[in-house]
């Protein structure tokens, strides 16, 4: 790489970081916790994969396999839920690249507020690491909330917000988006080794963490949720909430299990 074009990443790297902290503390700004009874019986939620049957679900926070290592409060099944018009939404988003080959994969949807709680809980229990080589070798676990990767409320407690990546139906594999779900690094923003053209448009440039294949990977989901009504979060790749989501201001407690 170029001396510029490292500059140009650097600096990059710098207003990103800077991005997802005010993203972070922008989502701590919510006032509604809450577990309406009749949200659960007005359909405005409902199991993701009724609406996209061939979603793929590998439900992280249901296993073992995530960054605390241990099933996370309040998922009581493998399932996905989301709002109603963010379901739909994400419907016609894998309409489109069913087209392409591929289908879409999801980690997590609807997320309850306690296993927010239970996030920032770990995130305050500094010495527990058992994950750590998995999920955030390179970050020191006593700066996660500094550097935005935890807070105390997450868009995903709307219930619009969804975790996700491409399954490849030729080879039958998840596609190599260069950093695995829930890395803690900054190989996780969409944009890593990019640069912006307009709002919307990231341009590729050479360097020693993402290929160019997998940015490309990276492109086709994101451009395929921002043309269906999502926006990106720029810190993750694989994250995306409904521009327009019917609960802006709530963040729900009921616990994930089928509807």
């Amino acid at each position: 790489m170029s001396k510029t074009n490292f500059l140009f990443v650097a600096i990059l790297s710098s207003c990103l970081f800077f991005a997802c902290r005010q993203n972070s503390v922008k989502e701590t700004g919510a006032t509604d916790v809450t577990q309406p009874e009749s949200i659960l019986s007005s359909e405005a939620f409902v199991n993701l994969t009724d609406v996209v049957p061939d979603a793929i679900l590998e439900i992280r926070y249901h296993s073992s396999y995530n960054f605390i290592g241990c099933r996370i409060e309040g998922y009581e099944q493998p399932v996905a839920l989301m709002t109603r018009q963010a379901a739909d939404s994400l419907r016609v988003v894998g309409e489109e690249l069913r087209a392409m080959g591929y289908q879409l994969k999801i980690f997590d949807a609807y997320r309850p507020q306690k296993a927010v709680d239970h996030f920032v809980r770990w995130g305050k229990s500094i010495d527990d690491t058992l994950m750590r080589r998995y999920f955030y070798p390179d970050v020191d676990k006593s700066r996660l909330f500094e550097l935005g990767y935890i807070a105390t409320q997450s868009s995903h407690s709307r219930g619009s917000t969804v975790d996700l990546t491409l399954f490849d139906m030729a080879t039958g594999k998840e596609v190599d988006m260069g950093a695995p779900f829930d890395w803690f690094g900054r190989e996780s923003h969409p944009d890593c080794g990019g640069r912006y053209t307009d709002e919307n448009t990231i341009e590729y440039i050479a360097n020693d963490t993402i290929s160019a294949q997998q940015f490309r990977s990276r492109m086709i989901l994101r451009e395929a949720m921002l043309r269906h009504g999502f926006k990106p979060y720029e810190c993750e790749w694989w994250h995306f909430t409904l521009k327009d989501e019917p609960f802006p201001d709530t963040y729900f407690e009921f616990p994930v299990r089928s509807l």
